[in-house]
């Protein structure tokens, strides 16, 4: 694992086939987890983990993803993985994610934005400036930068459809005991349809989805642009999902 240019944290990794879509290209989800967890090394590394951020009764909690592909690496392909902060403004961090191939070029480029939350109160918190300092900020990446909010199309513009609701089980849970932002994604993927390709992704993140809760998705299709709405039970979304193919 290589820091690049003094703020990247990068790490060399291999596409396995159990991380492989049935066109043997790694899957989207699977691109997510890596991302992931290049910013959690990061944040490992730089002393400003998991438990340090528990013993602080800290979290950051991930707001928005914003995913755009050139391609997904293919079986046994060599890439590497890099992540790096770009800025923080109070509670808000804002963080840049890629995968590159052997060549060096960009096959995914991602934005991402967090909020850091008092566990204790559970409300958001300013980042103190030890866990701002651990991190050198770098320039963000050439990419779309979309509003935060993933809006619902108007019903009478678009092909409405239900997908059968979905059961919150212990597998979907990360260690702050709620979904996983991934598992967000595979469930509006699921809805909308696994066969398509992929080319951008957004993902809007409002409410936490817990143990037993009920998801109900809605997909919206219009043109080559899905958005699955993961409601709860109350018809209020824990997640807006929006897809872009190719």
């Amino acid at each position: 694992m290589t820091a690049n240019n003094g703020y990247a944290y990068e790490y060399s990794d291999r596409i396995g086939f159990s991380r492989c879509d049935v066109n043997n290209v790694l899957s989207i989800t699977s691109l997510i987890d890596a991302f992931q967890d290049a910013s959690i090394f990061q944040s490992e590394d730089a002393g400003v983990g998991i438990e340090f951020l528990r013993k602080q009764d800290l979290l950051w909690v991930l707001n928005y993803w914003e995913i755009e592909i050139e391609r997904l690496p293919k079986l046994s392909e060599r890439v590497t993985v890099g992540t790096y902060p770009y800025a923080f403004k109070s509670f808000i961090g804002y963080r840049n994610f890629y995968m590159k191939d052997e060549a060096g070029n960009y096959m995914v480029r991602a934005n991402t934005t967090w909020t850091m939350v008092d566990t204790k109160k559970m409300a958001p918190a300013k980042a103190p400036e030890n866990i701002v300092n651990a991190y050198t900020l770098g320039p963000k990446i050439e990419m779309t930068y979309s509003p935060r909010k993933v809006v619902l199309p108007d019903e009478k513009d678009c092909v409405m459809r239900t997908a059968g609701p979905r059961t919150v089980e212990l597998h979907h849970l990360d260690g702050n005991m709620h979904v996983n932002n991934c598992q967000y994604i595979n469930f509006a993927l699921t809805a909308i349809g696994e066969d398509k390709e992929i080319k951008s992704l957004r993902a809007d993140y409002r409410l936490q989805a817990h143990l037993k809760d009920k998801i109900y998705p809605v997909v919206y299709e219009t043109g080559n642009v899905y958005t699955a709405a993961l409601n709860g039970e109350d018809g209020k979304p824990y997640s807006v999902i929006e897809v872009t193919t190719g």
